[in-house]
């Protein structure tokens, strides 16, 4: 596109880093890919040749301080949202922050208010609402194909082990945050209303190592959520499991059922001699959510150039920061904990 479109900025050059940056220098419309940016300079270096762009910096305020950039994707570790789309906003440039959005409620808070008083968007990367057979399902809830909603269910269940930040659930707040921030988007979403209670439960299973030095840290949680309308809620989550990656959802009706989510990598099945079925099992969440990632970003665009509300708000992302304290706090007391208290 030449020099034409919104031009955009990547803060954090890591794997979601990089999705949305191919999306922004390919695919996007009426957008550009202008400069990403990364505190370990052979990372930011890297990234952009990769990307074929002429600019990466390796302090996000420089990135800032392009003229060519007016939107930037947030895509560092939790710990520094605030910092960086508080400056953003100063800086007059509009914001999707990948999620989960922050440490707490207060510091989302502050991330609404510095966008609000600069008024630019600001835009939280739950991609999952932007799924082809999630807004769909969405569509037919709304339209009653199941009766009035009773349960909904959501669980991510990911191969990798966490990176040794995670273990601090200080500074990770756990994989409550790093693995079900969506799945909490998702069964308030489906479920059309805000989490008034959850109870959790979860355990260290797979990373025996380092036990005695954070004991608090799990890699398996299961979170039972009672919402205001009276529907219930279940989040599963789980980190290391080796089978694959694994992101599915269920809602339960009164006049019936809707199942979302796929497991396997590719349509080849084998059948062998002995009489057993193998398929792929799918094994990133990059290629099962590709297609929702690009949406996700086309539309932050378009709310720049309609100028309307982001679709997944500000708002959005502090209820599911709000739903992971209780849930924290849950597991740590070992009862059930009314969400803001």
């Amino acid at each position: 596109m030449g020099n034409s479109g919104i031009g955009i900025g990547i803060i954090g050059a890591g794997r979601a880093g990089l999705i949305h940056a191919v999306n922004f220098r390919k695919s996007v419309p009426y957008a550009r890919l202008v400069a990403v940016a990364d505190p370990n300079r052979e990372t930011a270096e890297r990234a952009a040749r990769e990307l074929e762009i002429d600019a990466f910096y390796t302090d996000y305020r420089q990135l800032l301080a392009d003229e060519r950039v007016r939107g930037v994707v947030v895509v560092t570790p939790t710990v520094y949202h605030r910092e960086i789309v508080a400056a953003a906003a100063a800086a007059g440039k509009h914001v999707l922050c990948e999620k989960p959005m922050a440490m707490n409620a207060r510091e989302c808070d502050d991330m609404i208010a510095a966008c609000g008083a600069a008024g630019v968007k600001l835009q939280l990367a739950f991609m999952r609402r932007f799924d082809a057979s999630y807004r769909e399902a969405k569509r037919q809830i709304e339209e009653g194909a199941i009766g009035e909603v009773v349960l909904v269910k959501s669980l991510t269940r990911g191969p990798s082990t966490p990176q040794p930040w995670m273990y601090d659930i200080r500074k990770s707040n756990g994989p409550l945050a790093e693995v079900c921030s969506h799945d909490i988007d998702t069964i308030r979403w489906f479920a059309g209303s805000e989490i008034e209670e959850v109870y959790a439960v979860g355990g260290n299973y797979r990373c025996g190592e380092i036990r005695d030095r954070f004991p608090d840290f799990y890699d398996n949680v299961a979170l039972t959520a009672r919402f205001r309308n009276g529907m219930a809620g279940s989040v599963d989550g789980a980190m290391g499991v080796q089978y694959g990656y694994d992101s599915r959802a269920e809602i339960v009706g009164t006049e019936g059922v809707i199942f979302l989510g796929q497991t396997h990598e590719r349509t080849i099945v084998t059948a062998s001699r002995d009489g057993a079925l193998r398929r792929p099992f799918t094994t990133s969440w990059r290629s099962l959510f590709k297609d929702a990632y690009l949406a996700e970003d086309t539309d932050f665009v378009k709310c720049i150039l309609e100028d309307r509300e982001p679709y997944v708000t500000g708002r959005d992302g502090k209820m599911a920061v709000m739903a992971v304290e209780a849930g924290n706090a849950s597991l740590a007391a070992r009862k059930a904990v009314r969400v803001g208290e």
